[in-house]
């Protein structure tokens, strides 16, 4: 009911009308008992009589309201015998008179903010403001308040000396500090119970010509921010003005609560983003220097409205739409615990449904600049962009939920949008909104709601979804939105308010990857994808942890984005490692240009394909100007290769069998690349040397059963004549092939900027740690004639030549290798001994736990001690030899089989950690990659079979492998 242009202004207590029943009745009896003793002392019964019908609705369900009602019934009987205007008129004179230090009007400024709540509650309740009016209301007297809490500020600065302006500065209290309000306070619509978000900043030039010589001016400005806000926020006795809220300014979490205006204005020109440019829709200065704030507002047009957008700007702004999910059904809406602002079919569907729109079309057309949610939907009905039905019926819903919005706050005045679980509050919300059925007004909320989000589902139709199954997955603002918090808890996130922090942290530009803008646009796409990938792993959590490790060092993040995007196989599959291999994150995330060899097309080919690896290690080597320059060309080489072999083991491309010869093939490579490297080395600092020299590989690298945590068992032979010396220092041969193997072991396991290669032990040369690091070949031969003991032979079974300086020599020392494995040994139980360092090793080296697949009895130790045996036997009968475990087990299946269940389970636990590992730990999907890799079909089966497998394979251990008694030869070939 407006007021008339008669001789006396109605009063409000004669306008206002009941906004429903009473929800609870008592209560509104005890405050009327209250109201009427002092009315009737205070001679104003009549008014309150008249006044009761509409306030005890409001007494009944709002305890706030009638809290304020019973401790200030004076300003009660003076706002109900006032028109309301004129009461709202007098409010903000009263605020705008203030004019003092903080302490002074710290009080008076609560007092009047309960009469602007009282006068603004009755009002809308009652049915005498429309919703313009109310926000109206609150939004004047928020720029009020900020406006004397400025004044209040600025004027303990000034009596302390920090501030020499003058008060009356045509610039503002502070002259070149400005503030904008922002968000809802902006745009005039102002919820009930709402903080104020207040955007700060100074043009440091006006500013520090207001300041005394030697004030800092970002301390300074940092201490009028946070005297404002504190001004404001502060609980007293007499309550709170606003909740001040400085975040919205660029990067929140790295800068200052108020920045300077040069600083500002380049941000949002570099990394600013759409979420940022739709928040300076509603913007507008509000507080300070008049002729700074309007420049700023003036620089920022540009950023806000563009007048050309590429395909891709466009994708990003409907990507703001597109984060929240949309059920067109209605489907799983409710009215308990709706969350009628942020909730599907809330406020703010209401809001991008325009905003987005605004952002690709107002750049081009200034009608369509309109700040106000309205406003802006009828502009944009106006000039066709949307039918004039869906504005009006968004209008309506708008209109509607923004009262329900203020109802829910009016209860208690807290900043809460959720209707409540408890069907008694949100009976007393139904009963402001003027329903009494509360089924009835359940069905309606959640009609509303479901008719918001089918329209906002109809905008931006078709093209890529960027919402989640699981539920919305926004990461616009500066704090995160509640229905994304609860989508990444039903992913399985446990911490999900630092996932959703780190995504936005991306989102603002803080790494590399995502500091340009068609980075971030990338990332927009990827966001969602990611998620629901990690959500799929089973550990999301762990592989968030990772990837955000990997994603971070990213010196760009363009090309790997468009990868991942491109290809959504690929990027599962590295989702995967974070997820279950600790190892290769590590590897990601300690050198992220290991996911250079994905970009490559040989990634995924098949790992027993000739892809010309050696070839490309012996190219980028050989440009390398130097030896450290060779270390680094193969170690960058090795990486990717070494992320790549992991990669199709932990995922299945490659069988055990096939990873074990390409991570061999791979330490092969290096060898041969390095190598030659070495001597050149050795020979630049020694000088020319006339001799040959061999490396031979043993233990798995000789075998070619590697696994991504295998070292490197190394030995060098030489030859050479017995009085030749090098060139340059006289190095004899010892000398030079030492300084070579010191050389090759630097080049295979220094660490360098490119990271490191293995692990060399070469203490199963002959005479071990003790003799020297290089043997003779004669030496050798000599060694294995008369003094080697059976391990050692044992050891010779898997050594094979992996690179020579002669082709000629390898040939030799290949030969060599073989004679002494089948150079007769009479007297020697080569069986006895084999089971005495078995039974040594129960003894010594005990398994750690059931997971050592190596030690425990019935593990591939028995196995490959079978299998040298047997190797051991078939050279003394003269019968061909093989490196290959599997293939020396041909007669023992048992062994055979358990060798092969536990190789592959080696394989994936060494691709996916560093060092011992307990399953057990780990989550449910690895362990059943587990029991897939060794053909069980779940966790439990595998151990079990495990268990079995092992006891049979001790059996067959004992059984190949004969004890017999001490100098007595079980088999004449056992006598090798």
């Amino acid at each position: 009911m407006a007021d008339t242009a008669t001789s006396a202004p109605i009063q409000l207590g004669q306008q206002i009308k009941a906004a429903g029943p009473v929800a609870d009745p008592a209560a509104a009896e005890r405050l009327l008992e209250t109201l009427a003793q002092v009315a009737d002392a205070d001679g104003w019964r009549d008014t309150l009589d008249a006044a009761w019908p509409a306030l005890a609705p409001v007494a009944g369900a709002s305890p706030y309201l009638a809290g304020l009602m019973r401790r200030r019934p004076a300003h009660l009987r003076r706002l109900l015998e006032t028109n309301p205007t004129s009461g709202l008129i007098r409010i903000l004179a009263d605020t705008d008179a203030l004019n003092a230090e903080p302490d002074e009007v710290r009080a008076p400024l609560r007092v009047l903010k309960a009469d602007l709540h009282l006068l603004t509650a009755l009002a809308d309740l009652g049915g005498v403001w429309d919703l313009d009016q109310v926000t109206g209301a609150l939004s004047g007297f928020a720029d009020a308040v900020c406006r004397a809490a400025l004044r209040a500020v600025a004027a303990e600065q000034r009596a302390r000396g920090r501030l020499v302006s003058p008060p009356d500065d045509p610039r503002g209290p502070i002259p070149g500090l400005f503030g904008l309000a922002m968000g809802k306070h902006g745009a005039h619509e102002l919820n009930y119970s709402s903080d104020i978000d207040i955007s700060l900043f100074f043009e440091p030039r006006l500013m520090g010509l207001a300041l005394r010589e030697g004030e800092e001016m970002q301390d300074f400005a940092n201490r009028v921010g946070k005297g404002i806000a504190g001004l404001l926020s502060e609980r007293t006795a007499d309550g709170y003005v606003f909740r001040v809220d400085l975040r919205l300014r660029p990067d929140p979490s790295s800068t200052p609560p108020v920045v300077a205006a040069p600083m500002a204005l380049a941000y949002y020109e570099s990394v600013g983003q759409n979420w940022e440019r739709a928040a300076f829709i509603k913007a507008r200065p509000v507080l300070g220097d008049p002729r700074a704030a309007a420049r700023f507002v003036k620089a920022l047009r540009p950023f806000v409205w563009r007048r050309s957008l590429d395909y891709a700007a466009v994708l990003d702004i409907q990507s703001i739409k597109k984060q929240i999910h949309v059920h067109k059904t209605g489907e799983g809406l409710q009215a308990a615990g709706a969350n009628l602002k942020l909730g599907r079919g809330g406020i703010r569907e209401i809001e991008f449904y325009a905003q987005t729109q605004q952002l690709i079309l107002a750049g081009r057309d200034p009608d369509l600049r309109a700040p106000r949610t309205l406003a802006a939907l009828t502009a944009l009905a106006e000039a066709d962009h949307i039918p004039t039905a869906v504005a009006e019926e968004m209008s309506a819903a708008y209109v509607e939920l923004r009262g329900l919005e203020h109802r829910v706050q009016m209860l208690d005045d807290e900043q809460t949008h959720r209707l409540p679980e408890s069907p008694q509050a949100r009976a007393a919300v139904a009963a402001l909104a003027g329903w009494a059925d509360l089924a009835a007004f359940d069905a309606h909320v959640e009609a509303l709601l479901g008719r918001v989000n089918a329209r906002y589902g109809e905008l931006f139709e078709g093209g890529e979804d960027l919402d989640s199954s699981y539920g919305s997955l926004v990461f616009t603002g500066v704090e995160n939105d509640p229905e994304t918090l609860l989508t990444l808890g039903r992913m399985g996130f446990s911490e999900a308010a630092s996932v959703a922090d780190t995504i936005r942290s991306w989102h603002h530009g803080r790494i590399p990857a995502t500091r340009t803008e068609r980075g971030r646009e990338l990332f927009t796409r990827l966001a969602p994808r990611l998620l629901e990938a990690l959500a799929r792993t089973g550990a999301p959590d762990e592989a968030f942890r990772r990837f955000a490790v990997f994603f971070s060092g990213l010196a760009a993040g363009v090309q790997v984005q468009a990868l991942f995007l491109n290809q959504p196989k690929l990027f599962e599959m590295v989702l995967g490692v974070m997820a279950f291999a600790p190892r290769l994150a590590r590897t990601l995330g300690r050198q992220p240009a290991a996911l250079d060899g994905i970009l490559d097309a040989r990634f995924l080919a098949d790992l027993s394909d000739d892809t010309g690896l050696g070839e490309q290690m012996l190219r980028e080597a050989g440009e390398a100007e130097d030896f450290e320059g060779a270390m680094n060309a193969v170690r960058r080489l090795h990486r990717e290769q070494m992320f790549r072999i992991g990669l199709h083991a932990m995922t299945g491309r490659a069988g055990p069998e096939a990873a074990g010869r390409a991570y061999a093939d791979l330490a092969d490579a290096a060898m041969r690349i390095l190598a030659p490297a070495a001597l050149v080395e050795a020979e630049r600092l020694g000088g020319a040397f006339p001799g040959a020299v061999a490396v031979v590989a043993l233990g798995k690298a000789g075998s070619r059963e590697m696994t991504a945590g295998s070292d490197l068992d190394l030995m060098t032979l030489y030859d050479a004549p017995p009085e030749a010396v090098s060139e340059a220092k006289g190095w004899t041969a010892d000398v030079f092939y030492a300084r070579f193997t010191q050389r090759l072991i630097a080049a295979l396991s220094a660490h360098t900027a490119e990271g490191g290669l293995y692990e060399v032990d070469m203490r199963l040369r002959p005479t071990g740690s003790k003799g020297p690091v290089s043997v003779r070949l004669s030496a050798f031969d000599d060694y294995y004639a008369a003094e080697a003991e059976t391990w050692e032979f044992m050891v010779l079974t898997r050594a094979r030549v992996v690179w020579a300086s002669d082709p000629a020599f390898a040939e030799r020392v290949s030969a060599g290798i073989e004679a002494a494995l089948r150079r007769p040994r009479p007297g020697v139980n080569v069986a006895a001994d084999v089971r005495r360092m078995r039974a040594l090793m129960d003894r010594e080296r005990r398994p750690h736990g059931f997971w050592d697949l190596k030690l425990s009895p019935g593990g591939q130790v028995d196995a490959e001690f079978a299998a040298q045996y047997r190797q051991l036997q078939a050279a003394a009968a003269g019968e061909p030899l093989t490196l290959s475990t599997l293939q020396a087990l041909g007669q023992d299946p048992i062994l055979a089989e358990a060798w092969r269940i536990q190789q592959r389970l080696a394989q994936l636990l060494a691709a996916a950690f560093e060092g011992r590992v307990d399953p057990e730990a780990e989550p449910a999907v690895f362990q059943q990659r587990l029991a897939e890799a060794a053909g069980a079909p779940d966790f439990e089966s595998l151990k079990t079979r495990l268990t079995d497998l092992r006891a049979q394979a001790r059996r067959a251990f004992e059984q190949a492998v004969p004890a017999g008694r001490d100098g007595e030869s079980p088999d004449p070939r056992s006598t090798s």
